[in-house]
């Protein structure tokens, strides 16, 4: 009799160790704050994955395209929700041409870029210009899906 109520103790016991709870998301601990990691608002993270950090030329232009106005308005909008961040928008240019021409040409291109951004309503004192010429590539390569990449006004959060 004793051995059936021994067996039925531990037979509680070890349902009672089965039925714990299966949910075993941890609300304190190292695992409770697992949360998907996204760039953090206001950053450069979050400017290059949710707006778009860089505009492009076409050759020897420095014109805005329809499709660099719009990542322009973005730009602008996610600069009016973070008053607080500054940014500085770099010319940059394709490997041809001599290093002076592309130095003027990247300045260019990096004022466009700040222009666009005042006029729709950006306060200058944000901005900031540099022009890097051809002296930082995006792209590596003599072809011309490696000089359209490198024709570009790239923003950055200061």
């Amino acid at each position: 009799m004793n051995f059936k109520l021994i067996g039925a103790l531990g037979l509680a016991v070890v349902l009672a160790a089965c039925s714990s709870d299966k949910n075993t998301g941890a609300t304190t601990g190292a695992g409770a704050s697992a949360q998907e990691t996204g760039a953090a608002p206001g950053s450069e993270a979050d400017l290059v994955a949710n707006v778009g950090d860089r505009v492009f030329f076409e050759l020897n232009q420095n014109s805005l395209s329809d499709d660099a106005k719009a990542t322009l308005d973005k730009q602008a909008a996610w600069l009016a929700r973070y008053p607080q961040v500054s940014v500085q928008i770099a010319g940059n240019c394709d490997d041809r041409g001599t290093e002076e021409y592309n130095i003027a040409l990247g300045q260019r291109r990096a004022n466009a870029a700040r222009d666009y951004l005042v006029a729709k309503g950006v306060s200058p004192s944000r901005l900031s210009t540099i022009s890097y010429g051809k002296d930082r590539p995006t792209a590596d390569g003599d072809d011309e899906q490696s000089w359209s990449q490198n024709r570009n006004a790239i923003t950055s959060v200061k």
